[in-house]
């Protein structure tokens, strides 16, 4: 079933991606043809927030790792809590392609089966869906539009086509997944301290160090340390309230920078802080220095990654109760 919606929906899919030319099926060799044989399969087509990973191998395998043993490995959550938490954090960060595709499958479901009793916030499974979805969030505003629906689609179509959307979604969303089949995908890595969370749950456990690692040495490859140490910085003093709502607050923080490295730095810290202001303009100005389609997604996705962790450690350290664990 994966293998012909694939075939059916590619040209599409192919199409939403910006930025970078992600790899086709038919071309796909290794650690990539690997990832896209278990993306088929499990999550029914190759979706566009996974093959945008497709020209850096190990970030795409990073990337399906963590959505794939968050959000559609078997658990003590339901597939339908799991949806729920993608798109309240998708709304979050103003990602309206993870809303639209989340939210749609949320409700396929919820038309055949009971509503989910909903659970703590921070058990780690729902963390890791948190942790996925700030991570993935950014990615999708980096490369993919507003909707996986078509953009000239009538306004009165869309919620038509986001019920059929749907329900094409629905039975590999409602099929149980066995834990731990992405983690293997990465080399075996020890957990970092502010992923501790996912220590008492093995499958997420090795998905999130094994990314993190992966994510951590793309970062050294295509991030230079001054851009690092500058993004790591403003992450430290950021409460998380979206900046803007132009783009006149980068100013001030890329100053110390040398101007060579000044629109590396930009589009670090709006991958990061403000990724929903991330255009063709910023994307061009990076390209100029570094004109590779594997250095812009390991740049990115380090700057996404970054932010996530951050995310998940501040929601971590919030001594209120969330609406999941008031509920």
């Amino acid at each position: 079933m994966g293998e012909m919606l694939t075939k059916a929906t590619l040209p599409g899919v192919l199409a939403q991606v910006r930025h970078v030319t992600p790899v086709r099926p038919a071309a796909a060799q290794g650690l990539v043809a690997q990832v896209y044989a278990q993306v088929e399969r499990e999550f029914g087509m190759l979706a566009p927030p996974v093959i945008l990973h497709s020209p850096a191998p190990q970030t795409l395998a990073a990337s399906w790792a963590m959505l794939r043993e968050s959000l559609l490995a078997e658990g003590t959550h339901s597939r339908e809590t799991k949806e729920a938490v993608a798109a309240e954090v998708s709304r979050a960060n103003s990602c309206p392609y993870c809303v639209d595709v989340h939210q749609a499958t949320l409700d396929a479901l919820l038309r055949t089966r009971p509503a989910p009793a909903g659970g703590p916030a921070r058990s780690p499974e729902l963390v890791a869906v948190s942790a996925t979805f700030h991570y993935l969030n950014r990615m999708v505003n980096v490369f993919l539009g507003p909707s996986p629906l078509p953009p000239r689609l009538p306004v009165a179509a869309r919620g038509l086509m986001l019920r059929l959307f749907g329900l094409i979604m629905r039975p590999a969303a409602a099929k149980p997944r066995a834990p731990g089949a992405a983690a293997a995908l990465l080399a075996p890595a020890p957990l970092p301290a502010d992923l501790a969370w996912a220590r008492d749950v093995p499958h997420l456990a090795g998905a999130f160090a094994g990314a993190a690692a992966a994510i951590d040495a793309a970062g050294r490859r295509s991030v230079p340390q001054g851009v690092r140490e500058l993004v790591t910085s403003c992450l430290d003093g950021w409460d998380g309230t979206p900046p803007g709502p132009s783009r006149a607050w980068l100013a001030e923080p890329v100053s110390g920078l040398p101007p060579a490295q000044r629109p590396a730095a930009r589009l670090a810290l709006l991958t990061a802080m403000a990724s929903y202001q991330v255009d063709q303009e910023v994307v061009a100005e990076f390209r100029r220095q570094e004109p590779s389609d594997l250095t812009l997604v390991e740049f990115t996705a380090w700057a996404s990654l970054a932010a996530a962790r951050l995310a998940v450690r501040r929601s971590l350290s919030d001594s209120h109760p969330t609406p999941h664990e008031r509920t």
